[in-house]
């Protein structure tokens, strides 16, 4: 019961917050970061051995650079998603901007699917939100549900504006098959780390061996589906740049792990060419491949069997 009157408590002060404009909002994040990196060191150490490990070419001068660049947006990127709950429609529009568009709508007008690659690089919340704004298509990003029911909640309120229609992971497969005849778009983190259970192939990215979901390329194999890596650009404080970059039109002609290859390598240039936007503090790297080693190999894949 306390820990149900926190969250509610917690969740009051985050709506109060978003009433302020991201100007005000901005100042704050400024504050806090020399509370959360300077005196905390909140992940620090994380942060820093995922620098390490991915950039071995650079200096300890140039990775403590990115590490502060990283937790300066960071702290910037965790007001911005407060602000969610207040932001409109008009702000939204003006400061995430999309290109090649009508790449995606010649699918979509054709009464015909696409499947978005999307990762924990820039805004990636407000990207989200914004595509129920930008394409005429029904928008259904996957994510994973929150421990904490309320705050769970809270964003999926935020998250479900604008034309969007979120679906838990487990629901993935049976929402893929609700709305087969519609035109729509589906968005997966593909920086995701796989749980224990799910598919996975092993590759390397930036420098480390990496597990990988293969839920991208089943879909868009098995539903001929064409997939866009939404690529991000931070332009300035509270303003993105999304690029659709067609990276497969034709899944079904693709060998194994192709498409999973392509949005890999398509982050990995990502993250290189601007590295502070990606989500550092993750411990993407945790699990190693025996990790993964399953005593029932065929329940393994059930779920994605329905498709």
């Amino acid at each position: 019961m306390l820990a149900k009157g926190i969250s509610y408590l917690g969740i009051f002060f985050l709506n109060a917050l978003s009433l302020l404009p991201l100007r005000i909002l901005h100042v704050f994040s400024a504050l806090f970061y020399l509370l959360i990196y300077h005196v905390f060191g909140y992940r620090k150490n994380v942060v820093r051995e995922n620098l390490v490990n991915s950039f071995p070419e650079k200096s300890a001068k140039e990775i403590k650079a990115i590490e502060q660049k990283f937790f300066k947006y960071l702290i910037s990127l965790i007001f911005e998603v407060i602000k969610m709950n207040n932001i409109s429609e008009k702000e939204l529009k003006r400061r995430v901007k999309f290109k090649n568009v009508d790449l995606v709508e010649a699918y979509l007008q054709n009464n015909e699917s696409v499947i978005f690659c999307s990762s924990h690089y820039g805004n990636y919340e407000w990207v989200c939100m914004a595509i129920g704004l930008t394409f005429s298509g029904n928008h259904y990003p996957i994510y994973k549900p929150l421990s904490s029911k309320a705050f769970d909640n809270w964003f999926l309120k935020m998250r479900s504006k604008y034309g969007t229609t979120m679906v838990a992971m487990k629901q993935t497969i049976r929402m893929i098959q609700a709305t087969k005849n519609q035109a729509t778009m589906f968005t997966f983190g593909s920086d995701q780390a796989p749980t224990r259970k799910d598919t996975k192939y092993w590759t390397t990215l930036l420098n480390q061996q990496t597990s990988i979901q293969l839920g991208v390329e089943k879909i868009a194999k098995k539903t001929d589906r064409p997939v866009f890596y939404l690529k991000t650009r931070y332009v300035k404080r509270g303003f993105y740049e999304v690029d659709c970059v067609p990276i497969c039109l034709d899944p079904k002609n693709t060998v194994e792990y192709e498409i999973t290859e392509l949005h890999t390598r398509f982050l990995e240039d990502m993250i290189k060419e601007e590295p502070a936007y990606w989500l550092w503090s993750h411990r993407r790297w945790k699990r190693k491949p025996e990790d993964f080693i399953i005593k029932n190999p065929e329940k393994e894949d059930l779920s994605e069997a329905m498709l």
